[in-house]
């Protein structure tokens, strides 16, 4: 799509999404239309100084399309939070990330104000703003793929809490004596229904490397180890959101990340939530998302627009 003359003097919304496998970097101008997107891979080597010239780069890449002068906005989604007491990276499933002071050093690099939220918060923000969360009053928002995130979004405003935890349900301890986490916890909700913590789960019962969509894939063509990991994976699905709708009672929960394109969350998976729920009526709606794997870079763009805090 060609930039040129497609701007106007209003600020346009840089974002970023940071992910374990993809950064993605978007220009949305005031009426949200997408004015130039970019997708790359996540570099797996040189940790924290890699992500930082990566993300960097493709703001000014961004920027660059802008034309001279042109106000902007900067949000970047990271799959962590900055701890407002010291200003550094904290909880990063990419853990290369944790005690560095990313906002700064981003800022220092592209001369601007950057806005960072955990990536569910972004995720949230985004299907409650133009997906399958638009119309409820309180959404909890799901993120399960490599890890698992949430975010909580009230009236459209993504609740951050002050300690910038709020809706970080993926590291609820379930099993005291569960599989270690890296947060330093045992049995969290991560380690049950990410696709990471799944493929552990079948490492350590049969001692062969699968991948998440390999045990999923198998399972349904009747594979007798799949079968029992994938049922473990929809009970302890079932268990998590009952638990956590037990708890907040939200008006819906939207299911983003890689996993939530498995179909049986939305048949076996919603009656295993009816099961552990504290209600013998559930009817909370348990939807898809409807931004597929973009909604963190909307999200991100969205906050970048919002006042720092």
């Amino acid at each position: 799509m060609s930039t040129d003359s497609i701007y106007d003097s209003s600020p346009a919304a840089i974002g970023i999404d940071l992910g374990g496998t993809k950064t993605e970097a978007i220009i949305l101008n005031p009426d949200s239309t997408v004015l130039w997107r970019q997708r790359t891979t996540t570099p797996r080597v040189d940790g924290y100084n890699a992500i930082l010239t990566l993300v960097s780069q493709m703001i000014l890449e961004a920027v660059v399309k802008l034309p001279t002068g042109n106000p902007f906005t900067v949000g970047v989604g990271i799959p962590g939070s900055i701890d407002s007491s010291t200003n550094l990276v904290r909880n990063a499933n990419s853990t290369c990330l944790i005690g560095h002071p990313l906002q700064s050093d981003i800022e220092r690099l592209i001369d601007h104000p950057v806005r960072i939220r955990n990536d569910a918060d972004c995720f949230t923000l985004a299907e409650c703003h133009s997906g399958a969360g638009r119309g409820y009053g309180l959404v909890f928002g799901v993120i399960m793929g490599t890890g698992c995130g949430g975010g909580i979004c009230i009236n459209g405003e993504v609740r951050e809490g002050p300690h910038r935890i709020a809706g970080e349900w993926g590291h609820q301890s379930m099993i005291p004596d569960g599989a270690e986490c890296y947060c330093g916890n045992r049995g969290c909700v991560e380690t049950l229904i990410s696709g990471s913590g799944v493929e552990n789960v079948f490492f350590n019962e049969y001692g062969q490397h699968l991948t998440m969509e390999e045990i999923v894939t198998q399972a349904r063509y009747g594979d007798e180890r799949c079968k029992n990991t994938f049922d473990h994976f929809l009970d302890d699905f079932g268990r998590c959101l009952g638990g956590l709708i037990s708890i907040l009672d939200p008006d819906a929960i939207v299911l983003g990340g890689g996993l939530s394109n498995i179909d049986e969350l939305y048949s076996e998976g919603i009656e295993k939530v009816k099961k552990y729920a504290f209600h013998d009526k559930l009817r909370t709606p348990i939807l898809k998302n409807q931004l597929g794997d973009s909604a963190g870079v909307f999200g991100a763009a969205w906050i970048g627009q919002t006042a720092s805090g």
